[in-house]
């Protein structure tokens, strides 16, 4: 399985790709924002997962996660902020986000978030 990391930070998208690859994800694709995420999956990333972050330059997260969802796209998408507002919760998932996690996050927060949003029988 392909995983999308959206993160303006690129220490953030290190520290997430990792945790992926402690759950057998090992082939990712990296966005510094919105705009690059929508770029990637336009060029047929064919991703199994998005972990998108809320606050980015250009286009945030939760705009991201619109346009995907508008366009039609399913794949399952976890927002990782630092947006932990019980508000901005319920946004995201009535956006279309199936999971959230906050930063900062340990691996296994991170691994369960995923194994939740693919489903326990992945990755494959």
């Amino acid at each position: 399985m392909k995983a999308l990391v959206v993160d303006d930070s690129m220490t953030i998208r290190r520290i997430v790709i990792k945790a992926l690859g402690m759950v057998g994800i090992n082939e990712t694709t990296e966005a510094g924002d919105g705009v690059e995420a929508l770029e990637a999956v336009n060029r047929g990333g064919d991703f199994g997962l998005i972990l998108l972050d809320w606050n980015m330059p250009k286009m945030s997260g939760i705009d991201t996660l619109r346009a995907l969802r508008q366009a039609g796209n399913t794949t399952p998408v976890i927002m990782v902020t630092t947006e932990a507002e019980k508000s901005r919760v319920i946004e995201a998932i009535k956006t279309g986000a199936n999971d959230y996690l906050i930063k900062p996050f340990s691996p296994d927060q991170l691994a369960a978030k995923v194994k939740n949003a693919i489903g326990a029988g992945a990755p494959g």
